[in-house]
């Protein structure tokens, strides 16, 4: 029987919800099969990937869904990238095809055929992508949270309900809220029977939303201790258990960024020129730099709400602050972008050098020196001194 796959070297995987499209093609780029793999049978899926050639490189789109299928592939002995959903989109138009099924995974397969991995980005690795899970999972429940604190302050607004609390959810407002809901509160009687409903189920929700929460910080808190860059993160201003952590999960590996200006970039926090050598009309002042549209939003909240810590930390971040706003003057939006993008350079720093942040700054190693160290040139047995200009014998001489 003849074996299909002899001349297989390259898979692109077009996938979907239930099924994905799959054209495998040759050394050359040439297409070979087409093939429809279907996902609700993870044991007949096995199967069928068992029977590709080990080593085979596939090819999926960075869009929803690919991590599951991503490591089937892999336990199969697939090699698998990831490709950028936009780079490629805009591939497609500059080729002028149709978008189908079938054209979009042929596009897909002879990708790592090229010079370059332009259209390749990072395929996050299993532990990187729970971490991501549970850090998302607790941002999705901080704006449930919110939501449902917003519709409490609406019920009272819409009912003239009053209070004298800063927190409404501290102690004593919910105290004051339950005594409303009970009907033991003087303002109970301008709530209607429709409203003190909504105020109890809201405060149902409300309270399994803040247990879900401190369970979810106290798993972060026992992952602390297991993980050494979380404290890292931590040292740096501005950074608690939570903001840690997120930024950890959305990182991933920091040795995927060659520098810390490839991370800012990433973050959204690397100012962009949009210069167009036309001069500006008179008066006008200059459009400056604007951040990017296209990278890890969380990664840009996370920094942002660092930079506001950091700020009220004091010190050169304050410092850093007040030059950039006219001491909170003027643009303080800047201003925390501005804080929020170095302390992207120091996140990096911590993380690939693998130690707390200092504040101050470490001597130099001429400023560390001791006096009789200063004597001589290491390893040239001169004097340790600046070259200086002399005049001798009516001649200009260095010493």
């Amino acid at each position: 029987m003849k074996n299909v796959y002899a001349s297989v070297v390259g898979a692109g995987v077009d996938v979907h919800y239930k099924f994905s499209t799959v054209a495998l093609v040759d050394a050359g780029g040439r297409m070979v099969r087409r093939e429809r793999l279907d996902h609700t049978d993870r044991r007949a899926l096995r199967q069928r990937l068992s029977q590709w050639p080990t080593g085979l490189t596939a090819v999926l789109e960075a869009s929803f869904g690919w991590g599951w299928l991503s490591d089937v592939m892999e336990e199969a002995g697939i090699k698998v990238r990831l490709a950028n959903c936009f780079k490629v989109e805009k591939m497609r138009q500059a080729l002028g095809e149709a978008k189908t099924n079938d054209k979009d995974a042929a596009l897909l397969a002879p990708l790592p055929m090229q010079a370059r991995n332009w259209w390749e980005v990072w395929r996050a690795p299993r532990q990187v992508r729970d971490r991501r899970e549970w850090m998302r999972h607790r941002m999705d429940l901080v704006g449930l949270q919110t939501s449902t604190k917003s519709r409490i302050h609406a019920i009272f607004h819409r009912h003239g309900i009053f209070h004298e609390f800063s927190d409404l959810f501290g102690g004593g407002g919910r105290r004051f809220i339950a005594a409303l809901c009970q009907g033991s509160d003087p303002q109970a009687r301008h709530l209607s029977q429709g409203a003190i409903e909504a105020l109890r189920d809201d405060m149902t929700v409300l309270v399994h939303l803040r247990l879900a929460l401190a369970r979810i910080a106290n798993v972060l808190r026992k992952e602390l201790e297991r993980s050494p860059q979380a404290g890292w993160i931590m040292s740096v201003p501005g950074f608690g258990l939570i903001l840690a952590h997120v930024v950890l999960s959305e990182i991933g590996d920091i040795k995927r960024f060659p520098k810390s200006r490839s991370l800012a970039n990433y973050s959204l926090l690397g100012p962009r020129s949009h210069d167009t050598g036309e001069d500006l009309p008179p008066g006008q002042a200059p459009l400056g730099r604007h951040l990017g549209q296209r990278g890890n939003r969380v990664l840009k909240w996370a920094f942002i709400e660092a930079a506001h810590g950091a700020v009220r930390h004091g010190g050169l971040w304050r410092q850093m602050f007040d030059r950039a706003t006219d001491n909170g003057r003027r643009d303080r939006g800047r201003g925390y972008i501005k804080v929020a993008r170095s302390l992207v350079d120091v996140v990096y720093a911590v993380l690939r050098d693998q130690r707390t942040y200092q504040e101050q700054r470490p001597k130099r190693p001429q400023e560390a020196m001791t006096h009789s160290e200063k004597a001589s040139r290491p390893g040239t047995g001169r004097l340790y001194r600046p070259m200086v200009a002399a005049v001798k014998s009516g001649r200009r001489t260095s010493s």
